[in-house]
């Protein structure tokens, strides 16, 4: 029988979400845990894969055992006793046995937050600049992200990614304080911005490369015009900096409805 766990975890502590020799991941942590409970070892699958620091508001990941879970919430809770405080599983769901959490995810969002007025409160989850930056121009190229298929440019180098194309739907700059729901998760931001983007899928390092090449739009270090060139000349080596991982969040991953199975 298979079940999804919906979780949500602090980056800050882990070397990414990915099982590694001699590190502390997000997925073995897990794993660790549903083998104690489960009496067996119990391999997850994680709808993707988080970089070291990077943070996630929802992350889903699945797990197979050979009897029903009937008491959800004691298993929950038993589960979160075990995971440690910087991780929080949120719900479990009976799912179709042949349901992936990788695979079948239709898209997914990140959120990357900057701030302008330092806060040691905030330091953990925003990038600090004591600058502004011209947000007007930063979305006009972030539009182009959205005609966009070939996103070699901004793919980390010697990845093992089979394409580097993706379906951008959304991306865009908003302050703070116009994103009900980034205001409600970082209320002390009063003073900063939040940059948006989904996609059917994500490369490596993607999201903080394209943040650090709409940074060098807004600050004018680049044109509209070189970032259209960026894209086309499919070099990571052209596009700018990758940024610090600690403002970065897996906000959202959506699945059909016809995944789940009502109880």
């Amino acid at each position: 029988m298979r079940y999804f766990i919906e979780l949500a975890y602090n980056g800050a502590s882990f070397h990414g979400w990915q099982a590694q020799p001699n590190a502390v991941s997000v997925q073995s942590t897990i794993e660790e845990a549903l083998s104690k409970i489960l009496g067996k070892t119990t391999p997850i699958t994680g709808a993707g894969r988080t970089d070291t620091g990077v943070h996630a508001r929802q992350m889903f990941a699945h797990f197979d055992t050979d009897f029903d879970i009937d008491d959800q919430k004691r298993f929950l809770l038993s589960l979160n006793s075990l995971v440690g405080k910087n991780i929080a599983i949120k719900k479990i769901c009976r799912v179709k046995d042949d349901s992936h959490t990788r695979f079948d995810a239709i898209e997914r969002e990140y959120k990357y937050f900057i701030a302008f007025q330092k806060n040691p409160f905030l330091k953990d989850f925003c990038w600090y600049s004591p600058s502004h930056f011209d947000i007007d121009s930063m979305n006009e190229a972030a539009e182009i992200l959205i005609h966009t298929k070939d996103f070699t440019s901004f793919a980390k180098l010697h990845s093992d990614a089979k394409t580097n194309i993706c379906d951008v739907r959304k991306a865009i700059w908003l302050p703070v304080k116009q994103d009900s729901e980034a205001l409600q998760f970082l209320g002390n931001l009063n003073d900063g911005i939040v940059f948006t983007i989904s996609a059917d899928r994500f490369l490596r390092n993607m999201v903080r490369a394209i943040v650090g090449t709409l940074v060098d739009v807004g600050r004018h270090k680049i044109s509209i015009e070189k970032f259209k060139k960026i894209i086309e000349e499919k070099d990571r080596c052209s596009a700018g900096t990758s940024m610090p991982a600690n403002a970065l969040f897996l906000w959202r991953i959506s699945y059909p409805d016809k995944t789940f199975i009502e109880d």
